[in-house]
Formats: C-alpha cells, structure tokens, sequence
C-alpha cells in the first residue's frame, strides 16, 4: 500500500451531546480504518467516549441500510422492497405536491438531534420545508423548557466556561451524569476535585457521577425547583449574598426576596424528601464557597415545572456573586455563545415569499396526539429524519397508533431500519457522519468544529442536504438557495460579522479542523454584567414574562404526578419513574449495535429493596411496569441506588429489540412543561409487579 492511499481526515462527533469532540479519521484505500480523538483540541484532549470509539462499527455495520426501499407488507411489519432513487424521489414529490395542492400545512418534517450539524441538521431541509409551505415542527422534545427558563433569567443559553471549572472550590452537579453524558467536562470536574474542590451531586438517583461525588442528594423527582427557592430563602435570610453585586447587575431584588420569604427548608423539605436541616447546609455552604460553580443538565427540565426550575436554578450565582469569578457562575449550556446565522442556513423568507397564509406550529413531543387530531388540516405526510419518534416521543401507545394510520404517507431517511422506519411507505439510506459535509457549533464548550468526508457513501446512501436538494428539484422549486451545494452552506453558518466569530471563516476551520470562538481567557462573561437580557441585568424579575401574563417572578410548579401533588393517582400507582440515558445508548443511537445490547444485557429497572420486598420482587425477576398509559417490561435490579419510592429504567431501548415490544415510553406523560412546550418524561407516577 502506497502513502499516497492512506490519509488522516478531521472531523467531528455528530451526537447530542455537550462535548462534541474534533475526531480523527484513518482512511486506507478508501476505507476508514481507525477513528481517534483529536490531541489538539483541548476538551477533546486525544479521547472518546466508549461509544464514538466504536464508531467504525457504526458505519460498517452490516445493518447499515444501503438502497432507497419502499413498503411492501402492513405498517410496522418492516417488510419493504429495493426500489431505485428515481422512483422514490418521483413517490415523494408527487404525494408532497397533491397534498400540498390542497394545503401544503398538511406536510410534517420530523426531526430533532440525530446529527447536531448545522448543515445536515438546520438547513437545506429547513429551506425546502419553508419553500414547500409546510408546518413548522416545534422541536421541543428535550431541552426547550430549560432554554426557556434559562432565558427568563439570563437572556440567552450562555454561561462560565467549562474548562474555568477546575478553580472552583464547590460544584453542585445538578440534574446530570457526566460520566455518561459529558464526560469531557467530567474530566476538568475531576481536575477541580484534585485541587480540592468539593462535588455535590443532587439528582434523584445515586447515578455513576453521584456514586464518585462528596455528597449525593436525591430529592423527588420534579421538586429541583423547591430545593432552589429554598435555598435562595436562606442566602437572602443568613446575609449570603453579595448586595453590591446584586445592585449593580440584576434586577428585581427586592420582589424576589419578598417573595421566596415563604419558601423555607421546612417547606421544602416534605416535598423534595430532603431534610431542612440539609437543604439548609447546602444553601450556608454554597453561599460561603468562593468561587462555587452549578453545572446542570436536562434532567431538570423533564417535569411540569421544567422552565422555572431553570430559571430559579440560574438566579443563585446573581445572589452571591459568583459570576465575578471565571470559575464560579453556572452552565447549562454554552450554544447561545455561538453566532449561528439561523436565518441564513434556515432561509424562513422561502415560506413568506411563496406562501401568504400564517405557518402552522406542531409541538414534537405530542406527535402521537397530532397524527390522530381532526385538526384542520390533518397531516397527511410526515417525513422523519435524524429522530426515531416510535421509539422516543412520549406516550408511546399514541404514537405508534398516529403511525399505525394507512392514509398517512410517511418517509423516514435513516442508516438503520428503526422502530419508526418500519412504519415507512418509502425508506431512504442515510450517510453517517463520516460520508458528508458538515460544521458544528457546541453546547459544552466555546469551539466550533469541521467535518469532512472521510470515505465515499456507503452503498446509496444520501446526506440530508442532498436528498432535500433532488427533492426541491423535482418539485420545480427554482429557488437558488435550494441549489447551493454543502459548502456553500456550511460558509454561511455563523455571523461573520461578530466579533465571536473572528477564526471561524470556512478555510480557517477547514485546515485546522476546529477553532475557539473569538472570548477572552480568562472567560468570566457576567463579572461586570452584560446579561443578554433585554435589561443587560440578570431578571430576577422578568418583564418579557410578565408582558405575557405569566408570573414574572421565580415560583413553585409542582409536578404533575406525585404522592404530593396527585395523592389519588398515587394511591394507584405509587412509585416515581425517572429513565435516564443507558451508558451504552444515546437517545436510541447505538442501541441497535451487538456490542452495546450485549453490554446492556436487555431492559432493566432499578427499585429499592424497601419497595420490592412487599411486592415480592427478588433481583432478576421480570417485571411489569405500568399505569393508565400503558406498560413494558424490564429485569429486577434491587439496589439502594434509587431512593424507596422511586424506580429508574436506563433508556432508550429500540421497542422491537427490548423484548415486548414496548419501552420506557409506553408509560410516560403526554403533559408539558410550564414553558416551552416540552415533555415531562421524568413527572410519572407507576406501578411495578413480577410479570
């Protein structure tokens, strides 16, 4: 083999997840042979997570679909034919244009993180969506309730610097497993605890994070929100707050200190499941650590208050002053540093300049209910792409019954034959992350990333810009931004006229594979405020909510479903359901794949020994779980991990793999959340019995 047939090509990992690591591929003789993380990016720092690591597996896995198909048995059979591209881009567009010559509203795009790109993610399918005049998707399903709460508070989704963390001297963990979930970040939290740094994690299960912490504090699932008003009612009681601070860069003081008066440990305590005199503790401690950082996640934001938890949560290092420090403040999420040019990779003018009635909204995570909806227009096509909705949406009973309908036409473009592609009428081959083009923003870090191809596509697989290209096409759509190829695309991703974006020009992130947004090191974004808030205060009083109706100030939103808030839908279904993220699973990414099922080793439940003995559950056992909305069934782990009371099913399993067919969502909430829209998977009230 000839030097000139092997070669190293950057790229970057694709998956929802906050580390979004710049990724080195090994290609001989067309073929990629090794995939490595890349030394010289520093969060990325040479490392992989135990799934990307695998990622050759991915791509070649024998499972791949490599051929345009369409169905040939019942929906969800999964029995479908090889057809050629030309027939299943002709199907495609002539459905989509006699629908559309009725009403274009009845078309629905699908689709959420399956890659986080900004050109196969947010652009060309967007422009081909506006252009036909189809709905809008509401992509609401993880993380819209937090963002908006978030925003109430800090203007947008920005926050400390996560490698700034290792100076910090008290971390609260809250509402995340960075070990599975954020292991990059992990990394600079272990570095802080090294350096004497104290790890508190609050989250309702004794997760792989909580069991390496100092401290584990596990409140009721939906209650995140008490434990922070709480905690503000003692900062603001015991004199822990920083007043000139507190003067010079926020807003609404003195509301919120009326109003968080009641809002006591003692209060708080019978509905978190903590003991005030802990809640307590923890305020003291937090408000006399300097510096003290909070490092969230999305767990928090999957229940009936999901926003205002969010929104008290970002409150508390505006009351002590901890954003003065470049290693104390908060993160949720670093996306919002990012200047994506949406309107450029999105082109929303198409849908204004063709279409001259109002587009119509349909939220994600009520899909099952949208599909079986007399509304008018009823959606007549739904076209899937980088989401597994069947396996995923809640209340999994509804949805499968909204795909299970014989007049709706649906196309699903995937790299495997998922739960939702068996309900396909045409199912297309999908390019993995090393077969396309793309550029991508992070929420975990402050540094954007390349992505070329590395090999040619697999069999006759197409990237989503391109599939959404031919079909523009077809459809005699002669708009020139459905023309412009991936690299035109990916030039216009962010505002080159911020100052952020100095070193992120297309030719710049090409010959390095990744560059830095243009922010100061040290990063302390909010030491002298410039909030991005329309005050450039952080609100603890928010007037934008308050315009709307809604209570402007931080409040307590109980769940939906708990003994406390629902005792008679308790008395019948008395245990709390959390399913967090499986270590081998990414949503349902990698959950098809040999090595990781046979590391799962099948659906599992966690329940306390104080809740299995009187149901007479031994470890191992198999187990029903159910409620009103439907059931699945799991193996018995009984473990002190989960608190008496509340179970916990790593998820999300394939429903066609998990051996009922059902999972984890055949029990969850149709509900949403306070703000936002989003889904309550984590506010679910079941019962458990041996099988």
């Amino acid at each position: 083999m000839s030097n000139a047939a092997s070669k190293v090509v950057r790229a970057a990992c694709p998956h929802d997840c906050p580390d979004t690591c710049a990724m080195e591929v090994t290609v001989e003789d067309g073929r990629a042979t090794k995939i490595r993380g890349a030394d010289d990016l520093p969060f990325t720092n040479g490392a992989l997570c135990t799934k990307v690591a695998h990622y050759l597996e991915r791509v070649y896995s024998d499972q791949r679909l490599l051929h345009p198909m369409k169905r040939v048995g019942r929906k969800g059979e999964g029995r479908f034919e090889r057809i050629s591209w030309d027939e299943a881009l002709d199907t495609i567009a002539e459905k989509f244009a006699a629908i559309a010559a009725d009403d274009p509203r009845a078309i629905l795009p699908y689709s959420y993180a399956g890659t986080m790109g900004l050109v196969q993610g947010e652009s060309m399918d967007r422009r081909f969506f506006h252009r036909l005049g189809a709905s809008l998707l509401d992509r609401t399903i993880c993380a819209s309730a937090g963002a908006a709460g978030w925003k109430a508070t800090m203007g947008a989704s920005v926050g400390m610097d996560p490698e700034a963390i290792v100076d910090a001297r008290l971390i609260l963990i809250w509402g995340g497993n960075p070990v599975v979930s954020n292991l990059h970040g992990w990394r600079y939290i272990l570095e802080a605890k090294r350096r004497g740094a104290k790890l508190v994690c609050i989250d309702p299960w004794r997760s792989q994070t909580a069991a390496k912490c100092d401290v584990h504090l596990a409140p009721w699932p939906g209650t995140d929100g008490a434990l922070a008003l709480a905690m503000m009612q003692v900062l603001i009681a015991d004199g822990l707050i920083d007043r000139d601070y507190i003067d010079a860069y926020t807003v609404g003081f003195d509301a919120l200190a009326e109003r968080v008066q009641a809002f006591t440990p003692e209060w708080a305590a019978p509905l978190t499941g903590l003991p005030a005199d802990t809640i307590r503790s923890l305020a003291r401690e937090y408000g006399s650590t300097k510096p003290a950082a909070i490092r969230l996640n999305y767990g928090l934001n999957r229940c009936a208050g999901g926003a205002t938890v969010m929104r008290s949560i970002a409150c508390l290092p505006a009351l002590t002053g901890a954003w003065r420090h470049p290693a104390g403040g908060a993160l949720l999420s670093t996306s919002g540093n990012f200047p994506v040019d949406q309107q450029a990779l999105e082109r929303p003018d198409l849908y204004t300049a063709h279409h001259a009635r109002a587009p119509r909204t349909i939220n994600m995570a009520t899909i099952g209910e949208a599909l079986l909806a007399a509304d008018e227009p009823p959606i007549r096509a739904l076209y899937v792409y980088n989401s597994n909705p069947v396996a995923v949406a809640p209340n999994g009973t509804r949805v499968r019954e909204g795909f299970l309908r014989e007049d709706l036409f649906c196309v699903v473009h995937e790299l495997f034959q998922t739960d939702t592609a068996d309900y396909a009428d045409i199912l297309l081959p999908a390019t993995s992350q090393l077969e396309h083009r793309d550029v991508h923003k992070a929420y975990g870090h402050l540094y954007a990333l390349t992505n070329e191809p590395a090999i040619a596509p697999l069999g006759e697989a197409k990237p989503n810009s391109e599939v959404f290209r031919l079909l523009a096409a077809r459809m005699g759509f002669s708009d020139a931004a459905l023309r412009e190829s991936d690299d035109e695309v990916a030039a216009q991703a962010f505002m080159r006229r911020d100052n952020r974006a100095l070193g992120l020009a297309p030719e710049t992130l090409r010959a390095k594979g990744w560059a830095r947004l243009n922010l100061p090191r040290p990063f302390a974004p909010f030491a002298r405020g410039n909030f991005p808030t329309p005050s450039g205060k952080c609100e603890f009083r928010s007037e934008s909510l308050a315009q709307r109706g809604l209570d402007p100030l931080p409040h307590w939103v109980p769940p939906h479903e708990s003994p406390v808030s629902n005792p008679a839908l308790a008395a019948r279904y008395p245990l709390a359901m959390i399913s967090p993220p499986a270590r081998n699973f990414l949503n349902t990414s990698f959950a098809n794949l040999p090595r990781f099922l046979e590391q799962e080793g099948g659906p599992k439940l966690e329940i306390h020994p104080d809740d299995a003995a009187p149901r007479g559950i031994a470890g191992g056992e198999r187990l029903r779980i159910g409620n009103d909305r439907g059931a699945f069934h799991a193996q018995a782990v009984v473990t002190d991990r989960v608190r008496p009371g509340l179970v916990v099913c790593p998820s999300v399993w394939w429903r066609k793999l998990s051996g009922d067919g059902e999972n984890a969502n055949a029990v969850t909430s149709p509900a949403l959340t306070d703000l936002g829209g989003g889904p309550t998977f984590y506010d679910c009230l079941v019962e458990v019995e041996k099988a």
